[in-house]
């Protein structure tokens, strides 16, 4: 019961930043809802850790690879090109290290994590086929981020060299997510977390429309 009010309050307040979000940022002030995007992905961070069952090592152990994995990733990018292509961070997401903001750690983990629970509840039989689960899960986290690329530089969260947005980069992201996703099976963390896949869905949505509105 306790765990059905949490989904149900977090799903109220996450429909409504994120509908609110849409409207102020395609007709009123652009420049304010953006400057709340670390508020926003902080606060859906919370909401999803709310709705976790328990959180025991393996979650806290899962959420230190995946922070720590694309964090260091997306350094490596930013600062040689090696991986991603060619981009750099604004302002707009916080305190960075190294040209990195420290929430892109929080949005990998959100981001393959949410896609895995999308997988191993939508297609249950997976959950003993660690590989093609971690396909699935690693092509709806890059599906994910194909859809929020453009709305993103848009908005100034980042930006890439002359405005192109390479081919290389969804090919990373596919790869380290695929990481990810294999390491989640080694730790064996199949908690269900409600939350997670309205969630996923949500963002999608926000970046879609956001994509067709200003994209």
């Amino acid at each position: 019961m306790i765990i059905r009010n949490h989904f149900n309050i977090s799903l109220f307040i996450a429909l409504l930043v994120h509908v609110a979000g849409v409207i102020g940022i395609a007709f009123f002030n652009r420049s304010f809802f953006v400057a709340m995007t670390p508020v926003n992905l902080l606060l859906m961070f919370i909401l999803l850790g709310w709705n976790e069952i328990s959180i025991g090592k393996q979650w806290l152990m899962f959420l230190t690879v995946a922070f720590f994995t694309g964090f260091v990733t997306e350094i490596i990018g930013v600062n040689t090109s090696w991986l991603f292509g060619h981009y750099a961070y604004g302002s707009l997401l916080g305190p960075k290290l190294l040209g990195v903001p420290f929430l892109i750690g929080i949005n990998w983990f959100c981001i393959v994590y949410c896609s895995l629970q999308l997988v191993l509840n939508w297609i249950p039989a997976l959950k003993t086929q660690w590989m093609g689960a971690s396909l699935f899960a690693a092509f709806f986290a890059t599906l994910f981020d194909w859809m929020m690329e453009p709305v993103a530089m848009v908005l100034g969260y980042w930006q890439w060299e002359n405005g192109v947005i390479p081919l290389y980069n969804y090919v990373c992201w596919f790869f380290i997510s695929l990481l990810l996703s294999m390491i989640y099976f080694r730790i064996s963390l199949f908690q269900k977390n409600a939350f997670a896949i309205p969630l996923l869905v949500i963002q999608f949505l926000f970046f879609l429309v956001l994509r067709i509105l200003i994209g």
